[in-house]
C-alpha cells in the first residue's frame, strides 16, 4: 500500500504491526503526518465487532491526555477497516527492552506516565485490555505513550467462538482475562505490572513455548523474584510489582493513583539514596499447650512483641488486625507475604506447663521461605518478659536495623514484675479486641484483675480506660464510662508520665468529655513518644471530626493511614471528611484507597460489619449505588441491632436521597444505644436532612453531653 491513498491518507511507509498492520500516513486535509492502523481486508469481522470497534474507538478518540496516543478518525473504506491517530516518533517499549533490562529508576519513571494516562482513561470509564510493551511507545524527551486504546476487539484473532490472542499478548494478560471472564480496570492493572517486571528483569514473569502454558503459569504460577538474577531491585519496588501482579483482583491495587503514589515513593528513596524499610508481619503464636484454652496467652505475647517492634523508627511493621488473619492457616509464607505485603515473617508456638514455658519461634524470608533466624526458649513463667525482649531485638538484628536508644529502652521496659497480672492483662487485650459490649465488659474486669495484683501496672491502666471509652463510644454514653476512662487514664500517666499509650488514652478520653484542647495536647504528647502510634491520630482525627473542625479531621486521618498502610477506616474516614469540604479530589483519591483495603480486609475478615458498611459508602461515593447497597445489607445482616451499624446506614440513605430510610435507620440507632450528639450534630453526611424537623427533634431527643469539667 506503500505510496496509495486510503480516503484522504496517503501512505508513506510501514511501521510494523502484526494482526494489524501500522503505517505513517500523510492526511492530506489537514497536512499533518498521522499513524494508520489498517486491518487486512482478508480479516473476518463481523457486524458486531464492527459496531463494537466504532463505538470503542469513539470513545477512545474522547480522551485527551499527554500519555495516550490520540485518536482521530475511525471508519471502513472499501471493505478496508482503519484508525487514525496521532504519529509519536519513537520506539516501543518491547523494542527497547529488547536491548536489555532499564535502570530500576527509569523503569519506574515508564510506569508512572503509562500509568497516568490509565489512570485518565479509567476515569472515563473506558479499560484497554491489551497493555503490553508493544503498545507502549517512549517518544522523544522519554514521553510515553499508550497507543490501541479502543481498537483491541478489531485487531485480536477473532474466530467464531470468541477471541484468541497471539502469545506476545497472552504474556499480560490478567488470571481472570486468560480465564475468559469479564474484566475491569484492574486487569490494565495487572498488565502494566508484567510490563514493569519486563523493563526491571529485561524477561517476562510468566513465558512458554505455547498459549496454554503461559496461561497455566499465569493462573497457577507465581513470578520469579526480581532479585534472583541477582540484580540490586529495592524490596519496595518487588513489592509494587507483587501488588500488580496480585491473582485476585481485590488483592491489586484497586486504581492507577494507588499506584502511582507507591511508584513515586519509591522512587523517591532511590533518589535520595534511602534504604527502604524492611518490613515483618508476626502471627498468632501457636497454643500448644495440654490446655487449649490458653490462646489467649499466645496471642498476648505475639502481640506484645508486636507493640514492641512498632516503635522502632526503621521497620514497617503488620498491623495486629491483618497478621492475626492468618490464625491457624496453612498458608505458604510467601502467599502470606505477599498478601501482607511484608518481607518476613515471625511465626511460633507456645507450651505452657504450670510455672514453665517453652516458646519456639522463626524469622521467616516470604521471598524464598528460608528461615532468618530461629530459637527455642524453655524457661520460667516468669521470664516471659525477657524472652519477648530477646526475639524482638534479635528480629531487629536479624533485619539489620538499628535501633536508638529510646528504641531499645522501649523494647526492654518490663510493664510489671508480676506475671499473674500479665496473664490477666493479656487475657483483657484478648477480649478488647472483640469490640462487642459483653466482651468490652469482660476486657474491663481483667484489666482491672490485673491492676489489683499490681496497682502500678500503667497498660493495664490504658486498657481499662480505652474499654471504658470504647463501652461509651459505641454502646452506652452514660457519662459515667468517660469519668472512669478519664481516672484510670490519669493513673497511667501518674505511674509513667513518658508512655505514649498512657497520653493517647487519656487524649481519647479528654475528647469524649468534651474538652478538646486537652485532647490535642495529649495525642501530640503521644506522638512524640511514639511518632508510628496509629490510635493517637486516628482518635484525634475523630475529635476534630466531632466539633466540626473537618480540616484537620482529614489531615490527621491521612496521618493515621500513613502509619498504617493497610487500615481501611483511616483514609474512608478521610474521604468522608474531604466530602464536607469539598474536596471533590481529595475524596476520591481516599476513598479509592480506603475501598482497595476495605475489600482487602473483608476478604480475611468477612464477619466484621465496620468494614463492609464504610466500604459500603465509599461504593456509593466512587458512583456504585448498587454495590454499596449490596455491602450495606451485608453489614446489616452481621449486626441488625449494632447502633454504629444502624447510624452508618442511616447516613448512607440519607446521601442516597432516600431519607425515610434514614431517619428509619436512625431512629432504631437511637433506640438501640447510640447516643453521640455532637456527631451528629456535626457530621457532614447528614446536611441533606437537617432542615427537616424530625432531624431537630431527633436531636433533642438525646441528652446533651454534660458540660466538661475543668480539671486536668
Amino acid at each position: 500500500m506503500i505510496g496509495k491513498l486510503l480516503g484522504p491518507y496517503q501512505i508513506l511507509e510501514e511501521l510494523g504491526g502484526n494482526m494489524a498492520v501500522v503505517y505513517r500516513a500523510h492526511d492530506t486535509k489537514l497536512r499533518r503526518d498521522i499513524a494508520l492502523k489498517v486491518l487486512p481486508p482478508d480479516r473476518t469481522v463481523t457486524q458486531n465487532h464492527r459496531e463494537r470497534f466504532v463505538r470503542e474507538a469513539r470513545a477512545a478518540a474522547a480522551l485527551h491526555h499527554p500519555n495516550i496516543c490520540t485518536v482521530y478518525d475511525v471508519g471502513e473504506l472499501d471493505g478496508v477497516w482503519y484508525i487514525s491517530m496521532a504519529y509519536i516518533p519513537g520506539r516501543t517499549l518491547k523494542d527497547t527492552v529488547a536491548e536489555g533490562p532499564f535502570d530500576v529508576t527509569a523503569a519506574i519513571n515508564v510506569a508512572i506516565q503509562a500509568a497516568h494516562g490509565l489512570q485518565a482513561a479509567h476515569d472515563h470509564n473506558i479499560v484497554h485490555r491489551d497493555i503490553k510493551s508493544a503498545n507502549i511507545m517512549i517518544g522523544e524527551k522519554g514521553r510515553v505513550s499508550i497507543l490501541d486504546f479502543g481498537i483491541v476487539k478489531l485487531t485480536g484473532s477473532i474466530t467464531q467462538t470468541g477471541e484468541r490472542r497471539t502469545i506476545g499478548t497472552v504474556a499480560y494478560m490478567s488470571p481472570e482475562q486468560a480465564g475468559g471472564e469479564d474484566v475491569d480496570h484492574r486487569t490494565d492493572l495487572w498488565s502494566l505490572g508484567v510490563c514493569l517486571y519486563e523493563m526491571i528483569a529485561g524477561r517476562l514473569p510468566f513465558d512458554g513455548d505455547h498459549d496454554s502454558a503461559v496461561i497455566y503459569q499465569i493462573v497457577n504460577k507465581e513470578p520469579p523474584r526480581l532479585r534472583g538474577d541477582g540484580r540490586p531491585v529495592p524490596p519496595a519496588v518487588e513489592g509494587i510489582v507483587a501488588k500488580a501482579l496480585q491473582k485476585k483482583p481485590g488483592a491489586r491495587y484497586q486504581n492507577a493513583e494507588e499506584m502511582i503514589a507507591d511508584l513515586r515513593r519509591a522512587r523517591t528513596a532511590i533518589d535520595n539514596g534511602v534504604r527502604t524499610e524492611p518490613s515483618v508481619a508476626v502471627l498468632p503464636f501457636a497454643n500448644m499447650s495440654a490446655d487449649r484454652n490458653q490462646q489467649y496467652f499466645c496471642d498476648g505475647i505475639a502481640e506484645e512483641i508486636i507493640n514492641s517492634l512498632t516503635c522502632v523508627e526503621g521497620l514497617r511493621v503488620a498491623a495486629r488486625t491483618s497478621s492475626f488473619a492468618f490464625r491457624d492457616g496453612d498458608q505458604d509464607v510467601r502467599d502470606i507475604g505477599r498478601r501482607l505485603g511484608v518481607d518476613s515473617l515471625l511465626e511460633g508456638s507456645v507450651q505452657k506447663a504450670g510455672e514453665r514455658l517453652r516458646i519456639t519461634v522463626q524469622l521467616i524470608n516470604t521471598s524464598d521461605g528460608y528461615h532468618l533466624w530461629s530459637e527455642r526458649f524453655d524457661r520460667d513463667l516468669e521470664d516471659v518478659f525477657a524472652i519477648q525482649d530477646e526475639i524482638a531485638r534479635s528480629v531487629v538484628q536479624a533485619l539489620r536495623v538499628r535501633l536508638t536508644e529510646s528504641e531499645a529502652r522501649h523494647i526492654g521496659k518490663v510493664p510489671t514484675a508480676d506475671v499473674h497480672a500479665y496473664d490477666f492483662y493479656v487475657r483483657g487485650l484478648h477480649h478488647y479486641h472483640q469490640m462487642t459490649r459483653k466482651e468490652l465488659e469482660y476486657a474491663r474486669n481483667m484489666f482491672t484483675s490485673a491492676i489489683i495484683r499490681d496497682p502500678n501496672y500503667a497498660l493495664a491502666f490504658c486498657g481499662l480506660a480505652d474499654s471504658y471509652s470504647m463501652i461509651h463510644s459505641f454502646y452506652d454514653q452514660h457519662h459515667s464510662h468517660v469519668e472512669n476512662a478519664l481516672t484510670a487514664s490519669r493513673k497511667a500517666l501518674e505511674i509513667d508520665p513518658e508512655l505514649a499509650q498512657a497520653h493517647a488514652s487519656h487524649g481519647l478520653a479528654a475528647s469524649l468529655d468534651g474538652r478538646y484542647e486537652d485532647a490535642e495536647t495529649e495525642f501530640q504528647a503521644a506522638i512524640e513518644r511514639s511518632p508510628k502510634l496509629y490510635e493517637a491520630y486516628y482518635f484525634w482525627a475523630r475529635a476534630c471530626r466531632a466539633q466540626g473542625d473537618l480540616r484537620k479531621a482529614a489531615e490527621m486521618f491521612e496521618k493515621a493511614g500513613d502509619v498504617r498502610p493497610e487500615d481501611y477506616q483511616a483514609p474512608i474516614l478521610a474521604g468522608d471528611t474531604y466530602r464536607g469540604l469539598d474536596r471533590v479530589e481529595d475524596m476520591h483519591r481516599a476513598f479509592r484507597r480506603g475501598l482497595a483495603l476495605a475489600q482487602k480486609h473483608v476478604e480475611l475478615h468477612p464477619e466484621e460489619a465496620r468494614a463492609w458498611y464504610l466500604g459500603a459508602h465509599a461504593h456509593f461515593e466512587l458512583g456504585d449505588r448498587t454495590t454499596a447497597l449490596q455491602w450495606n445489607e451485608q453489614a446489616m445482616k452481621l449486626t441488625p441491632t449494632d447502633p454504629a451499624a444502624l447510624y452508618n446506614a442511616a447516613c448512607l440513605f440519607c446521601l442516597m436521597g432516600e431519607t425515610e430510610r434514614g431517619f428509619q435507620c436512625l431512629e432504631k440507632a437511637v433506640e438501640h444505644g447510640f447516643s453521640n450528639r455532637r456527631w451528629l450534630e456535626n457530621d457532614p453526611d447528614l446536611n441533606a436532612v437537617r432542615s427537616d424537623p424530625r432531624y431537630a427533634r431527633l436531636i433533642e431527643s438525646i441528652s446533651p453531653p454534660p458540660a466538661p469539667r475543668d480539671t486536668a
